[in-house]
């Protein structure tokens, strides 16, 4: 399977956790956490359109002001969500700046920012760059197992877990992947081209099988070349769908029950895991203390769950000349494929 979503760590595992999600054949992407973004481009960080913070620690946060100095002056929505009190502390960063001159903008940057609370309910609020980014709450929803967002090809999942302070962990789910055989689009006279990505919508969509689909191509002269075929036709003689990929992030959590239970379900059958390893489990009292987990924890929780391939992070700056510890411990306890920092999905 050719995955739809590419993810790497934004920074190495001793700096600021996070995680930067780019979607195949679109400039669009979505990022866990927002610490230090300087790893990252101006340019991937215009592509960004959704955000899901754990907390708002600093290491996970202080992103924030290099993002919308970027898009400022953009017309951009920008969709944020983190834990109980998210709203509230979005707007007061904003409020610490002046926007005495953004009334008169041609372009408009709006801030939609959610916030998950144990309830199950998520409460959102609108904030727009001409209004000097003033709070604008909206209607609560109730958020159904979690679900913070629920695009059309995928949706992103959160659990509420304890790190002292509420802290969110991720999980972004392709609902279907959907696969072209190649060879049989030439059989039937087509070529390769941008409509084979608008069937897979409409596939994914699950549009009437008898609608007819138009499809378009240039054959070998350049000439262009179109036919009709109900879509049930093309779905089934071009394309295989099979179960789609899951990406599950965990971070900032103590080892306890409630959390052990929640992020194994959580991350239950992620095709990759990202997980924090601050501590080793000589050190298992420090990690308790500072809610934290341990490396061999990291890794048992990535083996229950049943997650194929692991990539720890977050390392604690006290075992700056161990991390090779951190990895044997994590791979230990995990038994399976434990990925090396900046390796996410090639």
């Amino acid at each position: 399977m050719r995955p739809l979503i590419h993810s790497r760590l934004v920074n190495p595992p001793f700096g600021d956790p996070g995680v930067y999600l780019e979607f195949m054949f679109e400039k669009r992407a979505m990022l866990f956490d927002l610490g230090d973004l300087q790893p990252l481009s101006d340019r991937s960080l215009l592509n960004v359109r959704h955000i899901m913070v754990s907390h708002t620690h600093m290491d996970h946060f202080a992103g924030l002001d290099r993002l919308i100095r970027i898009l400022l002056g953009r017309d951009r929505i920008l969709h944020l969500f983190g834990p109980a009190g998210f709203i509230e502390r979005v707007s007061h960063r904003l409020a610490s700046y002046s926007w005495n001159l953004v009334s008169g903008f041609a372009t408009e940057l709006t801030l939609m920012v959610g916030e998950y609370r144990e309830d199950g309910t998520l409460c959102m609020a609108r904030m727009n760059c001409r209004d000097a980014f003033r709070t604008e709450m909206i209607s609560p929803r109730a958020a159904a197992n979690g679900i913070l967002l629920d695009e059309r090809e995928y949706l992103v999942r959160a659990t509420i877990l304890d790190h002292g302070i509420p802290c969110l962990a991720f999980a972004i789910e392709q609902k279907r992947h959907v696969n072209i055989w190649k060879n049989r689009v030439e059989e039937m006279g087509f070529r390769v081209g941008p409509w084979l990505r608008e069937l897979k919508l409409a596939i994914l969509g699950e549009e009437p099988w008898d609608r007819p689909y138009t499809v378009i191509w240039r054959d070998d002269a350049g000439a262009r070349r179109q036919a009709v075929h109900p879509l049930g036709e093309l779905a089934t003689k071009l394309t295989h769908t099979e179960t789609g990929q899951k990406i599950a992030y965990v971070t900032d959590a103590g080892w306890s029950e409630s959390n052990r239970a929640r992020i194994v379900d959580l991350a239950r059958g992620a095709d990759l895991l990202y997980i924090e390893a601050p501590f080793l489990d000589e050190d298992a009292d420090i990690a308790a203390a500072k809610n934290h987990l341990t490396a061999g924890q990291a890794g048992r929780l990535g083996r229950e769950a049943g997650a194929r391939r692991l990539v720890p992070f977050h390392f604690s700056p006290r075992y700056s000349e161990r991390e090779a510890d951190l990895r044997a411990e994590v791979k230990t306890s995990f038994g399976g494929l434990v990925e090396s920092s900046q390796a996410g999905i090639q």
